[in-house]
């Protein structure tokens, strides 16, 4: 995993920086010779629980990244079909137009020749 490597290398940054309270276990180690056995058990279960924190923040960390995959698949496909429905609902307008219009054409021609034999039966008489 990715994530492990990377918190693996953020955790030696911070253990091995000095002046910033970071532990150089390695100093401290030379520098004391070897603890009691006590001791290097209560060491061994802090650094294992430093391992397994480190997993499960890891773990955490590309559960959110799938998450978010997954949520961002979803949004575009929502955002995707609201477009669709859109330009569909405006097509539909766009062909009840054309149909008035074209509805309207014919009520005007009609009417048109209806004034045209109107106005030649006035003249007739």
């Amino acid at each position: 995993m990715d994530g492990i490597e990377v918190m693996r290398k953020r955790m030696k940054t911070t253990e091995g920086s000095e002046g910033d309270g970071g532990v150089e276990a390695n100093g401290e180690e030379a520098g004391m010779g070897t603890g009691s056995p006590e001791m290097e058990a209560n060491i061994q279960r802090i650094m294992e629980k430093i391992e397994g924190f480190t997993n499960r923040v890891s773990e955490l960390l590309e559960a959110g990244k799938a998450l978010f995959r997954d949520l961002t698949t979803d949004f575009e496909d929502r955002l995707i079909a609201i477009h669709r429905e859109q330009i569909d609902k405006w097509q539909e307008e766009i062909k009840q137009l054309r149909m008035i219009d074209a509805s309207n054409e014919v009520t005007r021609a009609r009417l048109q020749n209806a004034q045209l034999h109107i106005l030649q039966s006035v003249h007739e008489d």
